[in-house]
Parts: C-alpha cells; structure tokens; sequence
C-alpha cells in the first residue's frame, strides 16, 4: 500500500500506517513532512485541538468577515433587479436574507461550540459517516462556483484596466491563489485583518459620493423596472424567482465556519465577546450580503441605459461610475476601480478555495481512504474553477445559483432541523456533535433522507412540472420538506442511526492532555480519538479514516460498548 500523508503534529510524519513503509529520506519525503504540517494542513479533516486555537475572537470574526468581501454580490444583486424590476427584487433579497441568517445561527453556534468544520457537523447532525460525504460534494460544488465567478469578476476588471483578454485573465485569477491559500488559517487571518480597511473604504465610497452629487438618485431607484414585464412593481412569481436566486449563497454559512471552528472557548469571561463574534462572523454575514445585493441593484440603475445590461451587472462598471463622480481623471478612477476589485476578489476567493480545499479533503478522504494532503485537492478545485470561467459561467448566473439552490437548502435545512429540533426538543439525535468514524453509521436516514427527498422533489418543482407558483418558490419547497421530514424520520427511526457504538465519555483528566495515536504515533487531544480494537489502542480521527482494512471491527460485538480509555485494560484482561 502507498503512503498515505497525515494532518497534524510532526510524530504523524514519520509514522506509518499498519502495512506501510515510510521513505527515511529524500525530495518525497521532504514534501511529505511539508504538506503534514499543522499550519498546512489546518486540521483540514479533524477536530481543531484547543491548542492550535490561539486566535482572539475578534481576529477570528474579522477573518470570517473578510471573506464575505466578494464582489458577486453586487453582480447577484444587479442581475435580480435587471430581471424583475425595484419592488420584487427588494423583496426577493430580503426575504432570502431571513432564511439564511435564522437558519445560520444554530449552524455557527455548534460549529464554534464544538470546533468542527460543516463536513464533521453535518455527520454528527443525522447524515452518519458516509451520508455526509455527499454533502461535501454540494459544498465544494458551492466554492468551486462561486470561485469562478469570483474570478471572472476580478478577470473583467484588469481586462477593462490592462487589456488583458478574460482567457489569460482568468488563469492568472485562479493559480495566484494556490500560495496565498496553502498556509491556511495562519496566513489567512493576517492577509484579511490587514486589508479590512482599505476595502471599507472604497465600498462604502461611491455611496457617499451619488448621496453628494446625485441624492435624487436613491428616490429614483425605486421606480427601476429593468427588464421586467411586470415594471417596478411587485410580482409574487418574480420575488420567488429571485428569492431562489439570492438563497443559492445560503451554504455560505458553511465558509463563515470554517473559521468558526477556530473560536476559543466559551467561558464566563468571553462570553459577551464569543456570542458576538459568532452571531456576527456567522450568520451576521447575511446582513452585510443583503446591504451589497441592495447596492449592486442601486448602481445599476444609475448606469442602466447608458451601457448594456450584460455589463451593467458586471461590478468593475458600477464602481467605476460612482469613482469616476469624484476622481476628475478617468485613467485613476479606472485604477481605483480595479484596486478595489483586486482586494475585494483576494479577500473572498482565498476564501473559496481555502474551503474547497477542506471540503474536497473530506470527499476522497472517506471514498478513497486515502489523503495526499490539503494542497493536492487545492490544486483540483482551482482547476475546475478555471474551467467554468473559461465556459463563461458569469453569463448563466441566474440559471445555475437558481438551480443549485434548491439542493443547498435541503441540505442547511436538514442539519438546521436536527440541530434546533431533534437535539434540544425531541433528545433523539445525541445532545453533543458526535463526528468520528468508529460511533458513527455510513448512513442516518434521518438527515440523508430528509435532504434526498426535500432535493428531488424541489428540482422536479423547478423544472415545472407543479406549475409556475412551486416552480417560483421550488428552494422554499426544499427547505420545508427537509425541515419537517428529518424530525419525522427520526421520531420513525427512534434515533436507531445516530450512533454505531456507545458514547465515549472523556474525564476532564484526560481531556487536558494529549494521547499518541497506535496508528501513526502523532499525539492528539481526547476528542479527536477512538478506541480501536484493530490497532489495539488509541487512534486519531484521520487515521480512523484513512484506515481501509479493519472492517469497523469497532462497531461489533463486544467491542460496540469499550470506551476509549478502557480499551487498553481490556486488551490486557482478554490477553
């Protein structure tokens, strides 16, 4: 068997699986020993250890909020006042707002609680093992998309500044991310506390300067009507087509954790600053998001008419307008534009990628049983990025956020429902976040289910087949039948599929300390171990998954009711 690279301290360098053999030197060794560092790896498929969680919650919030800088908002925003006109669109971004703040708050809550990225939360809230290995698969579909549209965005900006053609525009975009995001949280959190400024600035700039110059500018809005048949008007057909529009960014709850999982913990001390750098950093990113909609529709009003629709939505045209309102030379308003559009487009798609990268990690991880390490699968989400920029995805944006929103919804809203019903209402699903691969089950009908259904039956809705009402209103049909049906199912299941084998409860003994996995000797803290009855020992959540001969002895037997520091005196009596 090939090696298998680990996340995690320098021990798991040198280790071996069971089976394996580990090279003692040379260039692939040295780029093993690299990509296993912890500030490489990020713990990209573990708990984060209380020891690597050394940021301030403020420095925390602000790098989950940086990431939210990206400039496709504006482009959403335009693009759903282009099509249905001032009244719809607004409601349209509002009411989507709502959903995606209530239904993020419990998501951020458990995520910063129990330090766990969106994949581990996801098994531990009625997927099993396995049935989140798909939801992985929605979540990178979600970077990568938006990664590309993104890019195509910072593309279009230094084509209007350098004249540099959207193909070669679009390669640069992409692999100058592959540095900048290999260093994970570390370097993350510098590149978004030092640049928050600067971007403030020039966001909130051309809104100053049209409320100087053109105040009647925000009274005119409101008659915008686009290109919508029904006007400026409100028309409920049209505020559900856009709602879908707006709620595809709805599993960006899942980015905004995967900083969250970085949070100290909650003590009498912080908890007025922890509960505000979650509700903020976490959900609190949709009010933000909204504001940004709101102002891509605004400035494209102010431009409408005086350039196509297809590049009035484009958000190097709207803030060039508002700069070109104060800055006298157009060559350095075009440079303004373009600075902000640089930093704005930095700022979120290291983002993107830094969670494309985890989510692809937990993918192949669980199909493959095997991991190469973080950077590899970084390189692959950049790739496909690439190649959907090159196809112009920019151009089909309303077609595929609309579609895709229908099976990111049933996902958030059967994890939402077992984290504010299942867990604290109906004590079914285990009141904590159980991640790890020997208590779990591959699959918890329960989430899974739920979500398989409430999908298919909202894409069937989307394409029409129940007429243009629930075709409209198709991602709302999603969250409903998932939100109702996972309390359903596990109240049918009795909660059979939440654990594999008995809870492993860790004295406060032993989870101060760290313990040496039997697998591939790094040492680890108590949450992210196993007793493991294969290797006779302790073994670390990676290792538990990387593992592809024992068969989930663990789950079996008497082995179903050993405890985790009990394993080895039982090995010892059986002996």
């Amino acid at each position: 068997m090939s090696d298998q690279f680990h996340d995690g301290r320098a021990p798991s360098v040198t280790a071996s699986m069971p089976g394996q053999s580990v090279p003692s030197g040379g260039m692939g060794s040295r780029l093993k020993e690299w990509i296993s560092q912890p500030m490489v790896e990020d713990y990209s498929l573990r708990y984060a250890p209380k020891s690597f969680r050394k940021w301030s919650e403020f420095t925390i919030a602000m790098t989950a909020l940086g990431g939210i800088a990206y400039l496709a908002d504006f482009a959403i925003g335009a693009s759903i006042f282009l099509s249905y006109g001032f009244s719809s669109a607004l409601w349209a971004i509002l009411i989507a707002a709502v959903v995606i703040f209530v239904t993020g708050l419990p998501i951020a809550y458990y995520s910063a609680r129990y330090n766990l990225d969106m994949d581990l939360l996801t098994r531990g809230a009625g997927f099993g093992y396995l049935g989140s290995t798909w939801t992985s698969l929605i979540y990178a579909s979600f970077c990568f998309i938006f990664f590309a549209l993104e890019g195509a965005i910072m593309a279009q900006g230094l084509k209007l500044f350098f004249g540099l053609p959207l193909p070669a525009g679009y390669l640069i975009c992409s692999l100058i991310f592959i540095p900048l995001v290999l260093f994970g949280m570390t370097l993350l959190s510098k590149l978004q506390v030092w640049t928050q400024p600067v971007w403030i600035t020039l966001l909130v700039l051309p809104f100053i300067i049209v409320a100087i110059k053109q105040p009647h500018a925000y009274a005119q809005w409101s008659s915008f009507a686009g290109n919508s048949p029904h006007g400026a008007g409100f028309d409920m057909i049209s505020v559900g087509l856009g709602a879908g529009i707006a709620l595809s960014l709805i599993a960006q709850i899942g980015e905004q954790v995967d900083y969250l999982r970085f949070m100290p913990e909650k003590t009498p001390e912080n908890s007025g600053k922890w509960w505000a750098a979650v509700v903020s950093a976490g959900p609190g990113w949709v009010v933000i998001g909204a504001l940004k909609q709101l102002g891509g529709g605004f400035l494209l009003s102010l431009i409408f008419g005086t350039v196509a629709g297809s590049v009035a939505v484009e958000p190097i045209q709207q803030f060039l307008h508002g700069y070109e309102l104060m800055i006298p030379s157009p060559f350095i308003a075009l440079a303004v534009a373009t600075l902000f559009v640089v930093i704005s487009q930095i700022k979120i798609n290291v983002t993107n990628a830094y969670s494309g990268s985890l989510s692809w990690s937990n993918f192949f991880s669980r199909l493959l049983h095997r991991h190469p390490g973080r950077a590899v699968w970084l390189v692959l989400h950049i790739a496909i990025a690439v190649a959907l920029m090159e196809f112009n995805v920019f151009h089909v944006l309303n077609s595929i956020l609309g579609f895709y929103s229908n099976v990111a919804i049933a996902w958030i809203g059967a994890v939402v429902a077992d984290l504010v019903v299942n867990k604290p209402i109906l004590k079914i699903s285990p009141s904590y976040i159980e991640f790890k691969r020997s208590n779990l089950y591959s699959f918890n009908p329960v989430g899974f289910g739920s979500m398989v259904v409430a999908s298919i039956i909202s894409i069937i809705a989307f394409f029409g087949a129940f007429g243009p009402v629930a075709q409209a209103f198709s991602p709302f049909l999603a969250l409903v039948i998932a939100f109702v049906l996972s309390p359903i199912i596990a109240l049918a299941t009795n909660g059979k599929y939440y654990l594999a084998r008995a809870a492993e409860p860790i004295s406060a003994a032993h989870a101060e300390k760290e313990h040496v996995c039997a697998s591939c000797g790094g040492s680890y803290e108590a949450p992210d171990m196993s007793g493991c009855p294969f290797h006779k020992g302790h073994i670390c959540s990676l290792c538990c998954t990387l593992e592809s001969s024992c068969g989930d002895v663990c789950k079996s037997g008497e082995y179903r009711n050993v405890k985790l520091f009990e394993l080895h005196a039982t090995e010892r009596r059986a002996a």
